[in-house]
């Protein structure tokens, strides 16, 4: 399909899935102008089918994006002193003297780990890569966190225990090879809605060559068209995938030359899969012992049986444990490498793959290095110039560690970009706390009216996706690279610009002395050239030549020619070159039920909506299917707790409380209730999810238990307005906009 007239390709910037996008600019011979809702003319969007990852298919998300991109803009830097303040503009130039003044006293008197930056899966790969290079290497501290930390950390510490590295083994195609899909911890049709119809279309068509199992504890889109639904109970992956490996272990059901040739540690976790009965299992599990076999006998005798797994096994407390666990049935079966087969995880944003390539977690570098490896610090110090021990050789803060040091009055300086913690964050009452003791929050932001924002001493405008040039990788290892095709409005700025000007400033000149966003990318790929994650060969001009491409993709390699999965030979990257069973209890849930909070709480996504809604609230097409959160509650809780179908509801945990209509439904399981995440304090409807949510985490992963909390329901009288509202801290963000920059 060639391209409109003055269209250009992109990826799109909502979830891991990466879909292509043709984006088509306002004026388009015979149509009339398209405008946003403050009368500006307005890019459109349509599926790409030339992208390899998306074929054409778009949602809807994607296909309104366009609306998005000039409402509500963050056109100058804003400053205050004091949160009680009102901001006021600011010039770039006093912009940059107040940081370079900062730091360099909290160096002096401090040192580097009272500074902090917390970044997002939102970034290009450049920005991503700047980051790094200029707090772990310019100013010596590891702390820089994303929200991938909250997102996709324990598929990275997974996939890194079990096979040797981060990365997945398998791609998009294996969705029209695979004979078994199990998907476990996704609602994949309303938050990878193009994935999904993929599978649907080809269920439909042929509907003998595919078995869906879905494990949720809720009834979804997803499990509507499941062969076997296991709505099993919060809490209790790890026995399920246990209980599966004995029902394999005890028929025979396993590959043993792959176990004996390709993998270690089996003998440990064969002990602990036998003391997990069909009987303990079902139990544990709340499910039936005939759909336990029945899955495990699937699993056992098809040759070619895909995992996926998104939010549900990530945001837990054994989250790692899970991801292993899971690992472990490829393992037990020689699932691994080959067309419809293997552990797929589905990243939840754009760019989350490319932002663990360029190092964007506190324990990570550039490449799939580790800050704890001596070899791993001495090739970056001395690629990016920096004297040896330069960079720390302790992991930095974790998103929650960033919120402890600022509670703790450790933290001179909190730098946050492109996400907004003050929806997404558990806990959010103690994040409120916490940012309010920070000397110094710097918001880089597109948007002007977040709950982050209110937050913040000193708001920095931020170009995003369309404004800016750049690449993203999505969650089948596939970078694509996006152009800028419209103009930044006012003075806005690239992440990856800012930090670079401001390291030249201190005194960084030649480290960071970048003529554009292409040269940053090469020296990143560079540092890939022979690590799994080998983008070596990639440039922005071949992107644009050839299109989106697959890692890995080392100096040399031909484009479409790339190896779509890895690990086709067996062999890990392990110092024994073998693949590892993990073998770990259960532990169930960090917070059970109780007879004070007896409800177990779990959130997620509407298809309609995005994260914290930044973007999605306004377009109206989106709001119209979901204009209100609802908690989803079972007939039996509802007539126990005395809520009615329509009714408002309170719903409390040990952390606060929130309000929202209630929808009486059966599609979730007794004793769980459901909220939607995306509704902040800045929304009308407010419902803070997550200022109900712990902040527990897995040990391995620091990831928190996002799904999963203790709470109780009661009918409310009234609804409870947050606390913002009250204060008017909404009317203080800046509300001046120039339309004159468009």
């Amino acid at each position: 399909m060639a391209k409109a007239s003055g269209s250009v390709r992109s990826q799109c910037p909502y979830c891991g899935v990466g879909c292509g996008l043709e984006l088509m600019p306002p004026a388009q011979p015979g149509r009339a102008v398209s405008r946003d809702a403050e009368g500006t003319p307005m890019w459109t969007a349509r599926g790409d089918r030339q992208h390899p990852s998306s074929l054409g298919q778009v949602c809807i998300k994607g296909a309104t994006v366009g609306e998005t991109l000039g409402l509500d803009r963050l056109t100058h830097p804003q400053y205050r002193a004091s949160l009680d303040e009102p901001f006021e503009p600011i010039s770039w130039e006093a912009v940059f003297d107040l940081l370079v003044g900062r730091i360099r006293s909290t160096l002096a008197s401090r040192g580097p780990g009272a500074l902090a930056m917390y970044g997002s899966g939102q970034f290009h790969t450049e920005d991503y890569y700047i980051a790094q290079k200029f707090l772990k290497g310019a100013l010596g501290t590891n702390n820089f966190d994303a929200n991938s930390r909250l997102c996709m950390s324990s598929a990275v510490a997974g996939y890194s225990r079990s096979l040797g590295s981060d990365g997945p083994p398998c791609c998009y195609e294996d969705l029209d090879h695979c004979k078994v899909v199990f998907l476990i911890g996704t609602n994949t049709a309303e938050c990878h809605p193009v994935l999904f119809q993929r599978l649907l279309k080809r269920k439909r068509r042929q509907p003998d060559s595919l078995t869906i199992v879905v494990v949720d504890p809720r009834a979804t889109e997803t499990s509507k068209v499941a062969d076997i639904h296991l709505a099993v109970t919060p809490g209790s992956d790890l026995a399920l995938l246990h209980g599966l490996a004995h029902l394999m272990l005890r028929g025979n059901g396993i590959d043993g030359d792959f176990v004996d040739e390709a993998t270690e540690g089996f003998a440990a976790f064969a002990s602990l899969a036998a003391e997990w009965t069909p009987e303990r299992t079902a139990r544990f599990c709340g499910i039936s012992i005939a759909k336990l076999r029945k899955v495990a006998r699937l699993w056992s005798r098809s040759d070619a049986v895909l995992s996926l797994w998104s939010m549900g096994v990530n945001q837990r407390r054994e989250g790692t444990a899970v991801v292993g666990g899971l690992i472990n049935l490829h393992l037990l079966t020689g699932q691994i490498g080959k067309p419809g087969a293997g552990p797929f995880s589905l990243t939840g944003q754009p760019n989350a793959m490319g932002g663990r390539e360029a190092g964007g977690l506190s324990h990570l570098l550039p490449g799939y290095r580790s800050v704890t490896n001596a070899d791993h610090r001495r090739e970056l110090e001395q690629a990016w110039g920096f004297a040896e021990g330069s960079i720390q050789s302790t992991p930095g803060l974790t998103a929650w560690q960033q919120v402890e040091a600022m509670e703790a009055g450790e933290l001179d300086l909190w730098w946050v970009a492109a996400t907004n913690p003050l929806v997404s964050l558990p806990n959010l009452e103690r994040v409120k706390a916490a940012m309010a003791r920070c000397p110094l929050v710097v918001v880089n932001e597109a948007y002007r009216s977040t709950e982050s924002a209110c937050y913040a001493h000193l708001l920095l405008p931020a170009a995003q996706w369309s404004e800016k040039r750049g690449v993203m990788t999505n969650s089948e290892r596939r970078v694509t690279y996006c152009p800028a095709f419209r103009d930044p409005p006012g003075e806005a700025r690239p992440d990856w610009q800012i930090w670079a000007e401001l390291a030249r400033r201190l005194g960084f000149e030649k480290q960071f002395s970048y003529a554009s966003s292409a040269q940053v990318y090469e020296e990143f790929a560079a540092l890939t050239a022979g690590r799994l994650c080998d983008v070596s060969g990639l440039s922005h001009a071949l992107l644009q030549a050839e299109g989106p491409q697959q890692w890995p993709f080392s100096v040399g390699s031909t484009p479409g020619a790339e190896s779509k999965r890895l690990y086709t030979d067996h062999c890990f990257p392990t110092p024994s070159g073998r693949a590892r069973f993990m073998a770990e209890q259960p532990r169930g849930l960090a917070e059970p039920p109780c007879d004070v909070y007896p409800l177990v709480l779990t959130v997620g996504r509407y298809l309609g909506q995005w994260h914290t809604m930044t973007r999605t609230a306004k377009v109206q097409r989106l709001q119209a299917m979901h204009p209100e959160p609802l908690l989803e509650i079972h007939p039996e809780d509802a007539k126990r707790f005395g809520i009615t179908d329509g009714g408002l509801a309170a719903i409390n945990s040990r952390r606060g409380g929130v309000t929202a209509i209630a929808q009486v439904s059966d599609r979730i399981r007794p004793g769980t209730v459901f909220l939607p995440m995306h509704w902040g304090f800045s929304q009308p409807q407010s419902c803070e999810a997550n200022l109900l949510m712990h902040q527990l985490c897995c040990p391995v992963s620091k990831q928190p238990e996002l799904k999963a909390a203790a709470v109780v329901v009661a009918p409310a009288v009234s609804v409870v307005k947050p606390l913002e509202q009250e204060r008017g801290l909404l009317e203080r963000l800046p509300r001046w906009f120039s339309s004159s920059v468009h």
